[in-house]
């Protein structure tokens, strides 16, 4: 295994690590105080739940390279409706009440290598696909 390998399972990881951790807290938090907020942004507030659900199955299954992909499209969309439905008025740093984009830009940013790039060895897809052959 290469360091490129290393790097790209410890990003996974990562990132896998934030979102569930946005997921349980949305959870957590009281899930209603998320559908709330998101309908005052004029977003219907029953995607708080699917939102909330993906970040918190998607965070597990990065973690283990479960469907890496499809979940980063899923992550890279969720950032995409923050940054422009929520975050972007604010700017890219702080505002003093609530943080601007920066976090999510680089969430998005993470989301769109796993994209893009190949599995890891370190992944269940991996050796799902190593099974197959």
């Amino acid at each position: 295994m290469n360091m490129n390998e290393i790097g790209k399972v410890i990003l996974r990881v990562v990132l896998g690590l934030t979102f569930f951790i946005h997921g349980l807290d949305k959870f957590q938090g009281g899930i209603a105080n998320t559908a709330g907020y998101f309908d005052s942004l004029g977003i219907p507030g029953f995607l708080a739940y699917v939102v909330a659900a993906i970040e918190l199955i998607g965070g597990i299954a990065l973690i283990l390279g479960i469907g890496t992909r499809i979940i980063s499209i899923l992550l890279a969309l969720i950032m995409l409706g923050a940054i422009f439905t929520a975050k972007l008025s604010l700017g890219f740093l702080v505002n003093g009440q609530m943080a601007g984009y920066e976090l999510d830009l680089a969430l998005l940013a993470m989301s769109v290598y796993f994209i893009l790039a190949d599995k890891t060895i370190l992944s269940l897809d991996s050796k799902l696909a190593n099974q197959n052959n």
